[in-house]
C-alpha cells in the first residue's frame, strides 16, 4: 500500500476539510485541543467544505480548514510545511481577523465567539521539548486569565518521534498519522477506526490518475520551494553577513526572484513588502 502525504494541501483537505470529514475532524480536534477536558466536541460545521476535484494554483506553502464547533467557537486548522519570517505574526493576525469580523456594525461585543488557531508545523518553532504549545491572554506576572476568546495552539511535528508501537492514546495516533502517512506501507492495526478511515481516504489505490498527478505536482512544488529557500538564505547570509538583517533579506529576495518564486511567497519569506520586491523585479 501507498498513501498520500497528509502534510500537503490536497491530502490534508481531503481528510479534514471535505463534506465527509466531520467525524474525523471531531475525533482529531477532541484529541488535540480537548484531550484533557471533560467537555468534548459533539458536532461541528466545516466552513466552505472542499468538494472540488483539484486545488488550483500552488502559490502557498500552507493550507487551512475552518470549522464552527457546537459551542459556536471557530477553529482554524492550518498545516504549514515551510517556516518563513513573520509566520507567527500571520497566525496571530488571522486569528484576530476572524475574531473581529464576526460583528456587524451595530452588533454588541457579547456576541463574539472564541477563535482557536491550531497550527500543525513541519519545523521547530519553540526552544523547548513540548510537542504542543498553547498561548492565550494572561496577566504577565500573576498569570490571571484575561480571556479565552483567542487561543493559539502549535503542534511541532519534528518533536514527535514515537513509532506505531509507542502510541499511548488517540492524540499520539493522530499526530503519527499526519507525520507518517506518506511513508506507511500498511494500516497499523492499533489505530482508532477514524484514523483507519482517514488512511483509507488517502490510500493511493483509491485515487484517480488526476488526483495522484495533483499530489505529485504539489510535493514537487514544495520540494522546489524548500530548496530555493535554503539556497537563497545561504547565499543571502553570505552576502549580507556584514550588512545586517535587512540586507540579508534583500539578498534572499533577489535570489528567490532569480528562482522565479511567487512575489507573495517571497514577501512572506523575507518580511519585505510586495512593493519592495516588485521594485527589485523591475530592476532585474
Amino acid at each position: 500500500m501507498q498513501f498520500l502525504d497528509v502534510k500537503t494541501d490536497y491530502a490534508f483537505k481531503k481528510v479534514f476539510g471535505s463534506e465527509n470529514s466531520k467525524d474525523k475532524l471531531i475525533s482529531f480536534l477532541n484529541a488535540i485541543i480537548y484531550d484533557d477536558s471533560k467537555i468534548k466536541i459533539k458536532d461541528l460545521t466545516i466552513v466552505d467544505p472542499y468538494n472540488i476535484p483539484m486545488i488550483k494554483g500552488m502559490k502557498d506553502t500552507y493550507v487551512d480548514v475552518k470549522a464552527t464547533l457546537d459551542d459556536n467557537s471557530l477553529v482554524i486548522i492550518e498545516m504549514q510545511v515551510l517556516h518563513h519570517e513573520a509566520f507567527e505574526k500571520r497566525v496571530l493576525y488571522n486569528a484576530a481577523k476572524n475574531y473581529s469580523i464576526q460583528l456587524k456594525k451595530s452588533d454588541d461585543y457579547h456576541l463574539l465567539n472564541p477563535v482557536i488557531a491550531l497550527s500543525i508545523v513541519d519545523f521547530n518553532m519553540f526552544d523547548n521539548d513540548k510537542l504542543i504549545n498553547r498561548f492565550k491572554l494572561l496577566e504577565k506576572d500573576t498569570f490571571i486569565n484575561y480571556s479565552d476568546d483567542i487561543e493559539l495552539i502549535f503542534v511541532e511535528l519534528p518533536k514527535f518521534n514515537k513509532n506505531e508501537n509507542q502510541l499511548d492514546n488517540i492524540k499520539d495516533q493522530w499526530i503519527y498519522f499526519i507525520k507518517n502517512a506518506g511513508s506507511l506501507e500498511y494500516i497499523p492495526s492499533n489505530l482508532d477506526q477514524e484514523i483507519k478511515n482517514a488512511l483509507d481516504i488517502v490510500n493511493e489505490a483509491n485515487l484517480s490518475k488526476d488526483e495522484l498527478e495533483a499530489q505529485y505536482k504539489r510535493k514537487e512544488f514544495l520540494s522546489i520551494q524548500r530548496l530555493a529557500i535554503m539556497k537563497a538564505k545561504n547565499d543571502g547570509i553570505e552576502e549580507g553577513r556584514k550588512k545586517g538583517i535587512e540586507q540579508r533579506n534583500i539578498e534572499i529576495a533577489k535570489n528567490l526572484l532569480k528562482a522565479n518564486m511567487d512575489i507573495d511567497f517571497i514577501s512572506k519569506t523575507t518580511n519585505l513588502s510586495i512593493d519592495e520586491i516588485e521594485e527589485m523585479k523591475s530592476e532585474k
